[in-house]
Parts: structure tokens; C-alpha cells; sequence
């Protein structure tokens, strides 16, 4: 496939998450909050293995593609609501990346193997789900754990982070220990995860 296509998919996820109703504020900017984490996404995945597949350099870049339009609380508020909310969501982001890159003119084979992993199908066993969900990890770890360390207590942030920590393979274990954290956040880390 030709550049060009790579560049024109990654162009209309931009143009899709730049619809995001929700903001987020960074850098003293307002930006829409899945634009911002499509970004976080793929400089996280070019920074941690510069030579990923085109497959899972656009898989980082729509993990997260129209998320607000299937809100949380339009499902029960119970574990069980929480899962059926995220199996939704996967099948919302593989099937509007899926129709981009049909647009984009990428075959069905390049699709599937996309849909495949925004699915996150076979984590453990497929080296380029487990990378996939290393950068998940990572920009978790980086930008979003700061903003649950405000809303939960340090019983629950140690929960949260081990199975974060749990999800990744030990490279990507290596990297999030490289993370520069307040000394209030890694000592929690070192805490969950046992060092």
C-alpha cells in the first residue's frame, strides 16, 4: 500500500476524532479529548517501536476513534454494564476505522488485521495486540494516571495500576518505569507493583 493511503486514513481518523464534543486541556490549550489521545497514541507507538506495522501504527492512532458516542451511563453501572460498554466500543472503533481504510482503498485482508487489533484480540499470544496494548499502558501510565490519583483512594490506584502493569510485557515494563513521575505516583507504583 502506498503512502499515501497510510496519510489519507490517518487524515479522516483525525478529521472523526476532531468531532469529539469533549475537550481536554494540555499545554494551556484546549484540544478535542480523542484528538488528543489519537496523538499521544502514535507518538507513544513511534517512540517504543519505531518500526511497527502500518497495521498497528493506525490501530494506535483510532484505539480510541468516536469513543463519545456510545456513552458509559447508557448502560448499567455495574461491572457487567462496564464490559458490554467496552465490547461495544471496540466494535464502534474496528467498524468506522474499517470503512476509512476501505475509503482509503487498503484490501480486506489490511482491515481485518486492523480490526483484529483495536479488538485486541489474543493479547499474550499476538506480538502485535501485546504492543498495541503496551502503548495503551504507556499513555495511561503517562498522561491519565495523575487525574485518577485526584478521584481514587491509594487502595484502589494500587489496583488499577497492577493490572495495568499485569497487561504489559516486560519491555513494555522497562519503558514505564523510564516514565518521569511525581515521587507521589512512583512510590504508589513501586507500592502496587511490588518493588
Amino acid at each position: 500500500m502506498t503512502k499515501t493511503a497510510f496519510f489519507d486514513a490517518s487524515e479522516l481518523i483525525d478529521v472523526q476524532n476532531g468531532q469529539d464534543p469533549n475537550s481536554e486541556i494540555f499545554q494551556s490549550e484546549s484540544h478535542p479529548k480523542e484528538l488528543l489521545y489519537s496523538n499521544r497514541m502514535y507518538t507513544k507507538l513511534m517512540e517504543f517501536e519505531p518500526n511497527a506495522s502500518e497495521a498497528v501504527q493506525i490501530a494506535a492512532k483510532a484505539q480510541h476513534i468516536c469513543r463519545w458516542k456510545i456513552a458509559r451511563d447508557s448502560y448499567p453501572m455495574d461491572r457487567v454494564g462496564y464490559l458490554t460498554w467496552r465490547g461495544d466500543l471496540k466494535k464502534l472503533h474496528a467498524q468506522t476505522t474499517a470503512a476509512i481504510l476501505e475509503k482509503v482503498g487498503y484490501d480486506e485482508d489490511f482491515i481485518a488485521r486492523v480490526s483484529f487489533l483495536i479488538k485486541k484480540k489474543q493479547l499474550k499470544k499476538d506480538e502485535e495486540t501485546q504492543l498495541l496494548e503496551d502503548v495503551i499502558c504507556l499513555v495511561f501510565m503517562d498522561y491519565y494516571l495523575e487525574p485518577f490519583v485526584e478521584k481514587h483512594d491509594a487502595e484502589k490506584l494500587k489496583n488499577i495500576i497492577l493490572k495495568t502493569w499485569n497487561k504489559m510485557s516486560e519491555k513494555g515494563h522497562q519503558q514505564a518505569l523510564k516514565i518521569s513521575y511525581s515521587a507521589t505516583n512512583l512510590q504508589l507504583i513501586k507500592e502496587a507493583i511490588g518493588l
